[in-house]
């Protein structure tokens, strides 16, 4: 059996910048939403934050989309 390691490093990689950048993604979202919170408190409007966060949820929601049809083909 012959195991091929440039082809296993290289999944590796791209598997673990893909995981790092949806996670970072998803947190950018969060803090957005955060603001959004902290701004409605002190009465100024938040709609850039909240554009920014649904905005970042959904390039995280397109990207797990595109990952399972990637699976399915």
């Amino acid at each position: 059996m012959q195991i091929d390691w440039a082809a296993l490093g290289s999944v590796f990689g791209v598997s673990l910048v893909v995981t790092v950048a949806l996670v970072g993604l998803f947190t950018l979202g969060i803090a957005g939403l955060s603001h959004r919170d902290r701004a409605a408190a002190q009465g100024r409007p938040a709609a850039l934050a909240v554009t920014g966060a649904y905005t970042c949820f959904a390039a995280c929601a397109a990207a797990v989309a595109y990952g399972i049809s990637l699976i399915m083909a």
